[in-house]
C-alpha cells in the first residue's frame, strides 16, 4: 500500500464508529441516545513499576469501560506492544455490541498492557501481571459485581490463574472471588470448552450461515461446507480450533494458512494439526514440509478458496489489498480484519461478510457461561447428569422388554445405545449453549438483514439489533 493510499485508511476506531454511524443513520433515537452509546464511558491508564534483572522497569496498561447499560461490563485483556488508547476503546466498544448481540447481561470493556510477552520469563510475566491486576483491581476495574476481564491475544489460562490468584489475595472474604475473570484453567475454577469457544463459535456461525441455501447463494456459493476451501490468516487459539473443527467435523478443506513469517498453500489441503505443531516448535510456518511456502504471507488472502477466515490482528484487508480479495464470503473470527474502507469496497463486490461482533462471540458467551459457574459454585450437570441417563436407560430397558416379549427380535445398534445413555456433562452442555446461542443471534440478524430493503449486509444488521438492545438496557433506567 503506498502512502497516499495510507493517508486515507480509517484506523480501528475510526473504522468502529464508522460502521456504527452506519447503523445509527437508520434507526431513529432519542436525542441524545446516539451519543450516549457511542461515548466510551471511561479509560483508565496507570503505568506501574516491578523490579526486574536488577532495575526498575514501567509498564503502561489500560482498562476501559465503554458501556454500563449493564453491569459487570466484560472484556479481555490483551499483552501486545501495539496496545494503546484508542485500541483498547475501539475494542471496549465491539464488547459492547458483541454481547448484546449475543444476549450476554454484561456492558463492554476492555484493557491492555504494552508489553512483548516473549520478552520475559515466566515468572516475570508473573510479576507483571500481578501488579496490573493489582492496580485494577484496586480500583474496581477487577471485580465479580463490575469487571470482569478474560483471555486476548497475548494472554490465556495462566495469566487468567494469576490475576484470579491476586484479586482473592486482595479480598480474602468475598466468596465469589473466582467470578472476577474467566479464562481460567479447569483447575482453578474455568469451564470445559473455554479454550476452544471463540473457535468453536466460527464452527458454529458457520453451519448457521449454511443451514439457509437462500443466504449461501447470496455468496455465490451452494450446498453446505463440506469441500469447501478455506484460507485461514492466523492459526493462534482462534484461527487453530477454527480450522480444527471445520476440517476435521464438516469436511472443509484448510487450502491455506497465513502466519506472521509467511504462508503456506495446498490445494490438496493441510493437515492442522500437523501445520499448529510445527508452529508451536518453529515459531512459524517456514520450514513446513508440506504445501507451498510464500514469504509474503498477505498475498494468501487473495488467493482463490470459498471461505476467508481472518483470525488475528485487526485491519489486515484494507483499502490495498481489498479490491483483489477474491472469496465470496469472509468470516471475521478477529476483531476488526476488515478496515471501514475496505469493507465499503467487499460490499460493492457482493462479497458476504460474516462480522466480527457476531463471528468472534463464542468467547464471551462461555466466559458468560464460566461466570455464573462461578457464582453459583457447582459444575454445570452435576445435579442431573446421573438422573438424565437413569431416564434413558428405563427407556432402552422397556424398548428391549418390548422386543423380547414381541418375538420381533430387534435389537438397539451399540453405538446408538451408548450415545443415548451417555448424560450431558460440563463439556456438552456448554457446547449445546454455545450453538443455542450463535443460532439464535444469526436469526437476529438475518431477520432485519432480510426484512428492511435499506440494509444490505449483515454488518449494518448485527449493528442495528445490537445499538436497539443497547438503547431499550438505557431506556429501561430512565435515560
Amino acid at each position: 500500500m503506498n502512502v497516499e493510499t495510507r493517508t486515507k485508511e480509517p484506523g480501528f476506531r475510526e473504522s468502529v464508529d464508522l460502521m456504527f454511524n452506519r447503523a445509527v443513520s437508520l434507526m431513529s433515537l432519542p436525542e441524545g441516545l446516539e451519543e450516549k452509546i457511542r461515548v466510551c464511558n471511561a479509560t483508565y491508564t496507570v503505568r506501574f513499576g516491578v523490579r526486574l534483572r536488577g532495575a526498575i522497569h514501567t509498564f503502561t496498561g489500560y482498562r476501559s469501560v465503554h458501556s454500563e447499560h449493564m453491569e459487570p461490563v466484560k472484556g479481555g485483556i490483551r499483552y501486545a506492544l501495539s496496545v494503546n488508547q484508542n485500541e483498547v476503546e475501539a475494542l471496549a466498544a465491539l464488547m459492547t455490541y458483541k454481547c448484546a448481540l449475543v444476549e450476554t447481561p454484561f456492558g463492554g470493556s476492555k484493557g491492555g498492557l504494552c508489553i512483548d510477552p516473549r520478552e520475559y520469563t515466566e515468572h516475570e510475566l508473573e510479576m507483571i501481571t500481578r501488579r496490573f491486576a493489582y492496580e485494577l483491581a484496586k480500583r474496581d476495574l477487577i471485580d465479580p459485581s463490575q469487571n470482569v476481564p478474560a483471555p486476548d491475544m497475548g494472554t490465556g489460562e495462566r495469566e487468567m490463574a494469576w490475576i484470579a490468584d491476586q484479586y482473592r489475595r486482595m479480598n480474602t472474604t468475598d466468596i465469589n472471588a473466582n467470578a472476577c475473570v474467566t479464562g481460567k484453567p479447569i483447575h482453578a475454577g474455568g469451564i470445559q470448552g473455554r479454550v476452544e469457544a471463540t473457535g468453536r463459535g466460527v464452527e458454529y456461525a458457520l453451519q448457521e450461515f449454511f443451514r439457509h441455501p437462500d443466504d449461501v447463494k447470496m455468496a455465490g456459493l451452494s450446498g453446505g461446507l463440506d469441500g469447501k476451501r478455506v484460507i485461514v490468516q492466523g492459526l493462534g487459539n482462534v484461527g487453530y480450533h477454527a480450522a480444527k473443527f471445520l476440517s476435521e467435523e464438516d469436511g472443509a478443506k484448510i487450502t491455506g494458512v497465513v502466519e506472521r513469517d509467511g504462508g503456506i498453500y495446498s490445494e490438496q489441503g493441510l493437515n492442522v494439526e500437523a501445520v499448529r505443531a510445527w508452529i508451536v516448535k518453529h515459531g512459524g510456518v517456514k520450514g513446513y514440509p508440506e504445501g507451498t511456502f510464500v514469504e509474503d504471507g498477505a498475498v494468501l488472502l487473495e488467493e482463490e478458496c470459498d471461505i476467508l477466515v481472518p483470525a488475528a490482528m485487526e485491519g489486515v484487508i484494507h483499502l490495498g489489498n481489498a479490491a483483489r480479495i477474491k472469496a465470496p464470503l469472509i468470516i471475521e473470527a478477529a476483531n476488526g480484519p476488515i478496515t471501514a474502507g475496505a469493507d465499503e469496497i467487499l460490499r460493492e463486490k457482493g462479497t458476504v461478510i460474516i462480522p466480527d461482533l457476531y463471528a468472534n462471540a463464542g468467547g464471551v458467551t462461555v466466559s458468560y457461561f464460566e461466570w455464573v459457574k462461578n457464582l453459583s459454585h457447582i459444575r454445570f450437570g452435576r445435579m442431573q447428569r446421573r438422573q438424565e441417563e437413569a431416564r434413558h436407560q428405563l427407556v432402552v430397558d422397556e424398548l428391549e422388554r418390548l422386543s423380547r416379549d414381541s418375538g420381533i427380535g430387534w435389537t438397539i445398534s451399540p453405538g446408538f445405545k451408548d450415545r443415548y445413555l451417555k448424560g450431558a456433562g460440563e463439556l456438552e452442555l456448554v457446547r449445546s449453549g454455545l450453538d443455542d446461542t450463535m443460532r439464535a443471534a444469526y436469526q437476529s440478524m438475518r431477520e432485519v438483514w432480510h426484512d428492511r430493503e435499506e440494509v444490505r449486509d449483515l454488518r449494518v444488521a448485527a449493528y442495528l439489533v445490537a445499538i436497539g438492545r443497547v438503547a431499550k438496557s438505557y431506556q429501561a433506567k430512565g435515560l
